[in-house]
């Protein structure tokens, strides 16, 4: 999905349970992050720095959502081990990737974010993120958006 683009229209449930629309978050940023699976080395360092970076992000108003192919009781319990205080989006059918045009090997979706801006526009999006300074870096780009 490239710069400029309307971010889909696309729902899917988190590790609780509950449904999320995509679009009933215009009007704040958002950050919408694909990952392979849960509990692996990469997936779990990215997951950790954005939930250590989480309160900057609420004062931010930033919405984020993590989403893999993995089931709601996957999240649950990656979510749980890691304290991750954000949703994670389960998409076993690909939904959300398809949408959003993310390349799934075996399975597991390709590494890469988009930072939607307010107006629901694909402000930036992140290819082959290095999952330690990932979160830092989006936030950064945040702060440069019109508001």
């Amino acid at each position: 999905m490239p710069v400029g683009a309307l971010a889909p229209d696309v729902a899917g449930m988190d590790q609780n349970g509950k449904e999320h629309r995509l679009r009933q978050d215009q009007g704040s940023p958002t950050v919408v992050y694909f990952y392979p699976k849960d509990g692996t080395p990469g997936c779990t360092k990215e997951a950790c720095a954005f939930r250590d970076a989480w309160k900057k992000y609420e004062t931010a108003g930033v919405r984020l959502y993590g989403v893999s192919s993995d089931d709601v009781g996957s999240h649950k319990e990656f979510a749980v081990k890691h304290t991750l205080p954000f949703a994670l989006i389960a998409d076993p059918e690909h939904t959300w990737a398809s949408a959003f045009g993310v390349g799934v090997t075996l399975g597991m979706f390709s590494r890469v974010s988009f930072l939607i801006g307010a107006d629901g526009k694909v402000a930036k999006v992140y290819p082959d993120v290095d999952p330690a300074v990932h979160a830092d870096a989006v936030l950064a780009d945040v702060q440069s958006l019109p508001h």
